[in-house]
């Protein structure tokens, strides 16, 4: 059975293509997509592939004559077979081509990470989904594979997304990652390799910041923190919001690799490999803006309240306390506590700028714990800002 079917919808043609489109066809195929298509000249034009099941060289020509008359052309919901044959034929890289997405659900399934973006789930014994809080996500994908491909290329040892699937009103990226447990299960229930973790946490961390990255392959932290200062700004006295927008400005641009995110769900165990995942937030710049994040992971988001680390690493607040103190010192490769306090407290200007940014953008004013949070917060920062006159380390 072959059909043509359509309408003009929200400024755009809207054509389903159902059945075969192949020699025997594509004349009156062609002909029923142009009496849509034709009325409606300089239209974008959207052809829904979900039930076309095969296309032949002659129905990619009639897609080639509909794409002259209206170039802003958009084919979805190709299934495999027929996004290969667009994808060999050179189609992927003349117009927009969406395959259909398997649907996956995430009910009962075990959440093995959770990040600014997205939380990871195990869906069997031998994959992950990353569902994206984003319901308009496909870019969002788009980006994290790109650089988590990047990071591969460049030697970081990285979970190998291969699959973007449906879950629920959003979409989510399917990877191997086979019986592995993050360092945050490991930490909670073995507390005794809580050294061992501290060692390769750090020799991840160092491999990361020790990669030096193609300029324009990754975002610039930098900025971004430039972005959180110039909030702040407005938030603090007028001395201290100046000071703060100095300081960072004055980190000078780096381009070697930081996670963004590197905290112990982030970091997973697989066999006697480790493992680095949720690579959105992969950047370039000093390694100040790690700390920072990791400041927050581990002491700064629980500060207030204790019991926000268990719910959130899955481990107590002084192993978290313990954790960090020995990442910090490893780190530095000391045992000077004024070196370690030093190097923490520039990190803390970071952190504390964007815990209070954050909490205030998602209404903490609003909320009686948030406002206690954000109140600690701001005190800290503005302590801080009395004493630390730079960033850099």
């Amino acid at each position: 059975m072959n059909e043509v079917k359509g309408a003009v919808r929200d400024g755009r043609i809207e054509i389903a293509i159902i059945g075969r489109v192949d020699s025997t066809n594509a004349h009156e195929v062609e002909e029923a997509i142009m009496d849509i298509a034709s009325p409606n000249p300089g239209l974008p034009v959207v052809l829904d592939a979900e039930k076309l099941d095969y296309i032949s060289s002659a129905g990619l020509r009639v897609v080639l004559r509909v794409k002259k008359t209206h170039p802003d052309m958009t084919i979805t919901g190709v299934n495999s077979e027929v996004y290969e044959i667009l994808d060999m034929t050179g189609f992927t890289e003349m117009m927009r081509v969406e395959k259909a997405y398997r649907v996956v659900s995430v009910e009962g399934c075990e959440e093995i990470g959770r990040g600014a973006n997205g939380t990871i789930y195990r869906i069997d014994q031998d994959n992950v989904v990353k569902v994206y809080n984003n319901a308009d996500a496909l870019a969002d994908i788009q980006h994290e594979r790109e650089v988590a491909k990047v990071a591969l290329i460049l030697g970081i040892p990285t979970a190998i997304s291969y699959d973007v699937v449906k879950v629920g009103e959003s979409y989510g990226s399917v990877f191997e990652l086979l019986n592995a447990r993050s360092f945050s299960k490991i930490l909670a229930k073995e507390p005794d390799k809580l050294d061992w973790c501290v060692k390769e946490y750090v020799d991840m961390l160092k491999k990361i910041h020790g990669t030096l990255v193609p300029a324009g392959k990754l975002p610039d932290m930098r900025e971004t923190a430039v972005s959180w200062a110039a909030f702040m700004k407005e938030h603090l006295p007028e001395k201290a919001g100046e000071k703060l927008c100095a300081l960072v400005e004055a980190v000078p641009h780096d381009d070697h690799m930081i996670h963004g995110d590197y905290h112990t769900k982030n970091l997973e165990l697989q066999g006697d490999e480790v493992l680095l995942i949720d690579m959105d937030t992969l950047a370039v710049g000093h390694p100040v803006f790690e700390l920072a994040s990791m400041y927050n992971a581990f002491i700064g988001f629980s500060e207030y309240d204790h019991e926000v680390i268990k719910s959130f690493q899955g481990f107590d607040f002084d192993t978290s306390v313990s954790f960090w103190n020995k990442v910090l010192a490893a780190y530095l490769d000391t045992e000077d506590e004024a070196r370690i306090r030093e190097v923490e407290d520039k990190a803390r200007v970071v952190g504390y700028t964007r815990l209070v940014r954050r909490a205030i953008r998602r209404g903490g004013l609003d909320n009686e714990k948030s406002r206690a949070e954000i109140e600690l917060w701001t005190k800290e920062l503005l302590e801080l800002l009395e004493r630390v006159d730079s960033l850099v380390f």
